[in-house]
């Protein structure tokens, strides 16, 4: 079968890189992310979380091709930043919401009330 192996699409090959950085020469403040083994999951939940950064003037993703297991992510800031500096603030806040949410799920699952009665 044609089929690559399950593995291929989360495990990195030797030697690749997670992440790769390429800034834009044609457009100032720009920079395309290429994230290796990724799909329209984690894609999505970036860009959503770009466009709530007030300095970020373009957030979008794109998957090269659907036998390609990555996606890249353009973005383009303000002068006050540069999208490195966005794109970290981005990676801190989506790892401290989604820490938040595995601790209520933690704190939910181990008193076995429901998740609604751990808001009031």
């Amino acid at each position: 079968m044609n089929r690559p192996d399950d593995y291929e699409l989360f495990v990195l090959a030797e030697g690749q890189k997670k992440l790769t950085i390429q800034p834009d020469t044609k457009v100032k403040n720009s920079a395309l992310f290429i994230i290796q083994k990724e799909e329209h999951t984690l894609g999505n939940i970036i860009r959503m979380q770009l466009h709530k950064d007030k300095d970020v003037v373009f957030a979008g993703y794109r998957m090269p091709h659907p036998l390609e297991h990555a996606i890249n992510v353009r973005v383009t800031t303000t002068e006050d930043t540069t999208p490195e500096q966005a794109f970290k603030k981005t990676l801190d806040k989506l790892v401290n919401e989604y820490s938040l949410m595995e601790e209520r799920f933690k704190k939910a699952l181990s008193s076995k009330q429901k998740p609604d009665e751990l808001y009031m």
